[in-house]
């Protein structure tokens, strides 16, 4: 299998449009590791992106008759513009399909290179659909973004240059995965010719298809993929990257949101240079790899895979960072109410800085402040709450509650005894004009909104909470509205940190 791979790679057309990118060595976060880092950087290519690998090589290969018709695709971002430079570059009329929901930086940038894009959709299945039925009424070549083997090839000349670029001793090479194809094309290459190196997969843990895919032994389709690391959101691999993958790639790291924006932050300070999320990936899973086996003077490559970052998520992203490094805490605490018992609670903490410090009176006895600390680490963590509570304060750690980090920390501002009976759902708004009408004109006038907090992260999906005053005896009615909305969401009426503080 990888030497049939192996003879489509060596012979793949991507270097009319690719370069030869760098693979830089990365001091300051090898020296944080203690661990020589290495990243692959396809953040340089002229499209920010390996996808134009694939595409082109895929596209370079169509008979006369297919090229003369021309090509369809449907993708949210990266993908779309690698078959539109390909297309331009070839002479190829193209048709990308993108989903309504893609931010418009990445419309602009596909329809800058001659594509014609058309918005279909809330989602990329949505988009899919309806690329297909383009094929069927125009004669359109689809150009698969990750389940194809000239694509597949295209994108495994990553794997052969950094064989080219690194001929010492390589331990571990660390692959974003979406659809598959990326890994794939590097796992063939690199396990025919130096089977010792292990080619490991990193996913986001609310887009991780291909680790329960060969958890289960099948390919298996996710209910729905978090927005995030959106060059990765994919509901289900493909059919031949599953085969490649089942057999090539050693494991499949799964991360989280905090993790990849951690590890965004480490990339700029080693090397000034912002990746999206999907981008820094590959790295968020090489730290994992390391804190978990716990390595030492290993040599390791991490494929930084693309850099089109849609600037609005950045405020996200410096949020989280800090989180995701493991160097801020996130905390809950009950305090007396009584004039000085802040002043105590910081001598309590010692030097650690406060970086937040969210409060307001609730009742005459006890106080329950949201609190954001500066820790060195997870073992540093632990000793601040075995102090805290050691002195009496109930402490609960909130550093992985979504919720709490995403909407509370705005939010504080004691309960709201009158309301009664309030069911809090977390929503995933389609980032679009009406998802928000759709939402109110569906409820109608059945409930009383009690509470509702929605903040802007440059995503595809707007997190939105909302509080609804419903009672126990309508349970049914609110599962038939939630069905038919059809919008992502998960109920967090009995979340702490929205007990505490909401």
């Amino acid at each position: 299998m990888s030497a049939e791979y192996l003879k489509r790679i060596l012979s793949a057309r991507v270097y009319d449009v690719a370069i030869e990118s760098p693979l830089d060595f990365a001091p300051l976060i090898s020296a944080r590791l203690k661990n020589e880092v290495w990243l692959k950087r396809e953040d340089t290519q002229p499209i920010f992106s390996f996808k134009l690998r694939g595409a082109y090589n895929r596209m370079v290969r169509l008979t006369p008759e297919q090229a003369a018709a021309g090509v369809v695709a449907s993708s949210a971002g990266n993908h779309a513009q690698g078959v539109a430079l390909a297309a331009q570059k070839l002479g190829i009329r193209a048709k990308i399909v993108m989903p309504q929901t893609t931010a418009q930086i990445k419309v602009d940038a596909v329809r800058r290179l001659g594509a014609t894009v058309i918005l279909k959709g809330d989602n990329y299945d949505g988009a899919f659909e309806f690329a297909s039925q383009l094929c069927a009424e125009e004669g359109l070549t689809f150009v698969h973004p990750y389940d194809d083997p000239d694509v597949i090839a295209g994108q495994g000349t990553v794997g052969m240059e950094i064989l080219k670029q690194h001929g010492g001793r390589l331990d571990a090479i660390f692959v974003p995965v979406g659809g598959g194809g990326l890994i794939g094309g590097i796992a063939a290459f690199v396990k025919e010719l130096r089977p010792e190196i292990k080619v490991i997969g990193v996913e986001p843990e609310d887009a991780d298809a291909m680790a329960q895919s060969l958890k289960a032994g099948r390919r298996v389709k996710l209910g729905s993929v978090g927005s995030l690391a959106d060059g990765v959101a994919v509901r289900q691999v493909g059919i031949e990257t599953f085969r490649l993958a089942q057999t090539l790639v050693d494991e499949v790291i799964v991360v989280s949101n905090d993790e990849i924006c951690g590890a965004v932050k480490e990339i700029y300070e080693d090397r000034r240079s912002i990746l999206e999320p999907s981008g820094a990936l590959a790295y968020a899973g090489l730290r994992r790899y390391v804190d978990r086996e716990d390595t030492k003077g290993q040599v390791f490559v991490a494929i930084a895979s693309g850099a089109n970052m849609n600037f609005d998520r950045l405020r996200h992203i410096s949020e989280r960072a800090e989180i995701g490094e493991r160097r801020e805490a996130v905390v809950a605490v009950t305090i007396p109410e009584r004039p000085g018992s802040f002043r105590q609670f910081c001598a309590a903490i010692g030097a650690r800085s406060v970086t937040e410090f969210n409060y307001r009176y609730a009742d005459a006895n006890q106080a329950h402040v949201f609190v954001g600390l500066q820790i060195a680490g997870a073992s540093e963590l632990k000793e601040v709450i075995d102090l805290l509570v050691g002195i009496g304060y109930e402490t609960i750690d909130l550093t992985d509650n979504e919720v709490a980090k995403l909407h509370v920390r705005h939010m504080v501002g004691g309960r709201a005894p009158q309301v009664g009976t309030e069911t809090m759902l977390n929503f995933q708004f389609p980032e679009r004009p009406g998802a928000l009408m759709n939402f109110l004109q569906r409820m109608g006038e059945r409930w009383n909104i009690s509470l509702f907090h929605y903040r802007n992260h440059g995503a595809d999906f707007g997190r939105v909470l909302v509080g609804l005053q419903i009672p126990d005896s309508e349970s049914d009615d609110l599962n038939v509205f939630l069905r038919d909305l059809e919008y992502s969401y998960t109920n967090e009426t009995g979340n702490a940190a929205i007990g505490l503080f909401l």
